[in-house]
């Protein structure tokens, strides 16, 4: 039987035609071909959800979508590895010193919230899920050395295959551990412990009671690390997974001196980026630097497509906004 869902280049040309996209010629068929239509038009032909369908006139703001999104993730992705890694070494760094000890099951027994270590009053249900939750973390942790060591990582076939050591160091983990099982360490930490990393970064903990902010945002900045890595969209935030907490929203808008904070645009991932960098103690001038980048492929971005389209992907106080971020950095 023939396969009646395949279309040649041509066809997905006329197919792209017939539902009012203007395209022909040898280059556009090109730019169809490499970003494919699949991933190309039909993942950029609607903003967050598809039933917000942007109305494109020609293939041209296709493309001029496609390549912004390409330019932003390109901008991203520095800073992104940048804020990783500083947050694991200062986590890593707090941890080992207030536990004395680069051993795992020394974090696991004097800095991860369990059913013993429960503060004096705690719910039953609420130890059990200290507990749980813990032993979710060290099954995590094992299943990341087991698949580092299965790809041959040397930060951790080092330990396995010399005779002389017997247990793989804290820093040798943290090496191997991605976003999200860092982020849920974070989350698993006594609150006492969450309390100094978080000052170890800088965080404003004003409006974090429960010092929850530390692993929140790393949540927040997961989703869009991901995103970025897998090559997933990511100009109008679709990749986001949670809900922002009233503390995430207040911590930028105090720190940022933001009129307000959602995570709906992309605008509030850069404020958060920038909020990390200062604490990081990046240069002004670098941080500056980032932001002028980003407005300017935004602004060729706005003016490379019809105005009916960029008044749904660009938020319309996102260059205002951006000034106030510029203000305060």
């Amino acid at each position: 039987m023939a396969n009646t869902d395949y279309k040649s280049p041509d066809a997905l040309m006329r197919h792209l035609r017939d539902n009012g996209i203007s395209i022909s010629g040898s280059s556009q068929k090109q730019q169809l071909i490499n970003t494919g239509y699949f991933h190309g038009y039909k993942g950029y032909r609607f903003f967050v959800s598809s039933s917000n369908r942007l109305p494109f006139t020609s293939y041209n703001e296709i493309n001029a979508t496609i390549q912004y999104d390409t330019k932003l993730k390109s901008l991203l992705y520095g800073k992104m590895m940048f804020i990783e890694t500083a947050l694991k070494n200062i986590a890593l760094n707090t941890i080992m010193s207030e536990i004395d000890s680069s051993s795992i099951y020394d974090m696991y027994d004097k800095a991860i919230s369990s059913y013993k270590n429960a503060p004096a009053g705690t719910r039953e249900d609420i130890k059990k899920k200290y507990q749980n939750n813990k032993l979710n973390l060290q099954g995590s942790i094992q299943n990341a050395i087991a698949a580092a060591y299965r790809k041959e990582n040397p930060k951790i076939t080092h330990f396995y295959n010399n005779v002389n050591y017997n247990e793989v160091p804290l820093w040798a983990i943290f090496e191997i551990l991605t976003m999200g099982d860092f982020g849920y360490l974070l989350s698993c930490l006594t609150i006492d412990m969450r309390e100094k990393v978080s000052r170890a970064i800088g965080i404003n903990l004003s409006s974090d009671t429960y010092r929850e902010l530390l692993y929140k945002y790393v949540y927040a900045l997961k989703d869009l690390r991901n995103a970025i890595a897998h090559n997933d969209v990511v100009y109008d935030t679709r990749f986001k997974k949670m809900d922002p907490s009233r503390p995430m929203k207040q911590c930028l808008i105090l720190e940022m001196g933001m009129p307000y904070i959602n995570f709906k645009t992309i605008g509030d991932y850069i404020i958060l980026i920038c909020y990390y960098l200062k604490l990081l103690k990046v240069s002004k001038t670098e941080i500056k630097s980032f932001i002028r980048e980003f407005e300017k492929i935004t602004r060729e971005y706005e003016s490379s497509v019809n105005p009916n389209v960029s008044a749904i992907s660009i938020h319309p106080d996102l260059f205002s906004r951006l000034n106030i971020l510029k203000n305060s950095i």
